[in-house]
């Protein structure tokens, strides 16, 4: 026992030690904020209004358009003829001509554009024409505009959920997000720190460092230590990345608080400003703001049961995976030489990242229990069940699962592992694998 923890000691601090640990650490939180941050900006930036030209040709359209961030619309009286050839040259980016009898022809309105007309635009046009047909329609029925405002409501239904400890609030939202997310980072921890150990065992056989470490230890210790060693060290990386993006969302709410509250002051004391500036300043403050819904939600989450359940994937998935990953290391030579043995691996993994959006839609059905029940899914799908409730008995039942099928790939892994981190010069076949598991020691 005491030379497994020397070599987790050793593969732990190697890792932990280097400058693009440390860096990736400190700085992966702000690179992921700034990413998506990024990506956000440039979505929005690139959304420029496009100015629309509107020939009315059935007279009831004429001013009906209400123009947004997208569209904006100009009305005019010219022919179309007469308009196609210069609306270009007048600043318009489409031309839309509706035709007297659109109302019972609605395909037959018509938009020119100097080159193709672009997706949004063409929604926005028809969404446009397609409404106030609807209202024309209405209208001839008696049911007049004002008839029509009344009668949309936005209904925001609130989740309870029954247990033997009585009612409580839920958040769909929250419970999608948080299964996802969880799911998410379990996926990335078991391709990349499952990775790591392939590619440390590979690097050690190559070098043929190997083959004086085998010397004093055997196999079984060697492969448990950097599994393990590798495990810590992307445990440590997940609890600082916790801690770090924590203190930057509350640090960014606090910041974000209290300059709406300075605003808002502001608005109060200015003689200025006009009235419904100061309103919308005021209106803003007293909303209560995504940060603090967001935190509302949390609360109707078991967040003590996600947090445990999350490191038990975590460490059973990664563990299951990464004894395979370091049996896949020692079978061959070369990096190259490793694709064949992985795709077995991976695949999982990957029908796990793809049906997980069907699990979220149906967290209850019978493809999500059996995904979380089979060990080489349920760190993931389960991890997508448990925000939303899962029952106890079956939380049990894929955990004592995962930890017998961990148990059996070691197994597996470690036949292969003592066989192959010794041979050079030959590459393995699914049959030769097969071989070594039987091999006597």
């Amino acid at each position: 026992m005491s030379i497994i923890l020397t070599i987790i000691k050793r593969e732990y601090l190697v890792r932990v030690r280097k400058k693009s640990f440390v860096v990736m650490t400190l700085l992966g939180p702000l690179l992921m904020t700034a990413f998506y941050g990024l990506i956000g900006w440039a979505a929005i930036g690139s959304i420029s209004q496009k100015n629309v030209a509107v020939i009315d040709q059935n007279g009831q359209f004429t001013g009906k358009f209400k123009p947004d961030e997208e569209t904006k619309y100009t009305y005019l009286t010219t022919a179309p003829t007469q308009a196609k050839t210069h609306f270009v040259e007048d600043g318009y980016d489409a031309l839309v001509v509706i035709p007297k009898a659109v109302i019972e022809q609605p395909k037959t309105v018509q938009i020119y554009a100097e080159k193709s007309v672009g997706g949004s635009l063409k929604n926005n046009i028809e969404r446009a024409v397609s409404k106030q047909i609807e209202v024309i329609k209405l209208s001839r029925s008696g049911i007049t505009q004002q008839i029509i405002e009344d009668a949309k409501v936005n209904v925001d239904a609130e989740t309870i959920s029954l247990s033997d400890q009585g009612e409580k609030k839920t958040s769909t939202v929250m419970t999608s997000i948080i299964g996802g997310l969880c799911a998410f980072l379990i996926y990335i921890s078991v391709l990349l720190y499952g990775t790591q150990v392939m590619r440390g065992v590979l690097e050690e056989k190559t070098s043929r460092i190997i083959e004086v470490i085998i010397s004093s230890v055997k196999p079984f210790q060697l492969m448990m230590g950097k599994i393990v060693g590798v495990g810590l060290v992307g445990l440590t990386q997940f609890m600082l990345w916790i801690m770090l993006t924590t203190s930057l969302i509350w640090g960014g709410s606090a910041i974000f608080g209290a300059k709406m509250a300075r605003d808002a002051a502001t608005a109060r004391m200015s003689t200025t400003m006009s009235a419904e500036k100061a309103k919308a300043i005021a209106k803003a403050s007293e909303d209560p703001g995504m940060m603090t819904e967001f935190s509302a939600a949390l609360k109707t989450l078991n967040l003590t049961l996600i947090i445990t359940c999350f490191l038990f994937y975590f460490l059973g998935g990664y563990l299951l995976y990464s004894s395979l990953y370091g049996a896949i290391g020692a079978a061959v030579d070369s990096e190259t030489d490793t694709q064949q043995f992985m795709l077995p691996v991976t695949l999982p993994i990957i029908a796990c990242a793809t049906l997980a959006q069907f699990i979220i839609r149906d967290p209850d059905g019978p493809l999500a229990f059996w995904m979380s029940m089979i060990p080489f899914t349920s760190p993931i799908i389960m991890m997508v069940r448990i925000p939303f409730g899962v029952p106890a008995w079956e939380i049990a039942l894929s955990m004592a699962l995962l930890v017998l099928g961990f148990i059996g790939t070691t197994w597996l892994a470690a036949r292969i592992y003592r066989v192959g981190i010794l041979m050079y010069g030959k590459k393995p076949t699914y049959r030769e694998l097969s071989k070594w598991i039987f091999y006597k020691a």
